[in-house]
């Protein structure tokens, strides 16, 4: 397997970790910052932002991309899944 490959699979098992952080800790984040956008390093809440654009540009001038995560809090999961629905696909 190339560095290039090895890099790849370790920065998604990073990631994942950080999310996985946000999700263990998701209810104790909402009573702090609901409503917010968090910056997610090393298991630990680096930042809090009112929005994503004012995270991302602040966490680029501070951390390596691919290090951190950007999480909108807030209850439940609508923040971060996705439903797509298509008029064309039926089952």
């Amino acid at each position: 397997m190339c560095i290039f490959a090895k890099n790849i699979r370790r920065t998604k098992l990073m990631l994942q970790e950080e999310f996985q952080y946000y999700i263990d800790h998701q209810d104790e984040l909402v009573k702090k910052y609901n409503h917010q956008c968090v910056v997610i390093k090393d298991k630990q809440v680096v930042g809090v932002f009112p929005t994503l654009v004012d995270a991302y540009n602040a966490s680029i001038k501070k951390y390596k991309l691919g290090t951190f995560i950007l999480q909108e809090v807030s209850p439940g999961d609508e923040k971060y899944t996705i439903q797509y629905f298509n008029h064309r696909v039926t089952f």
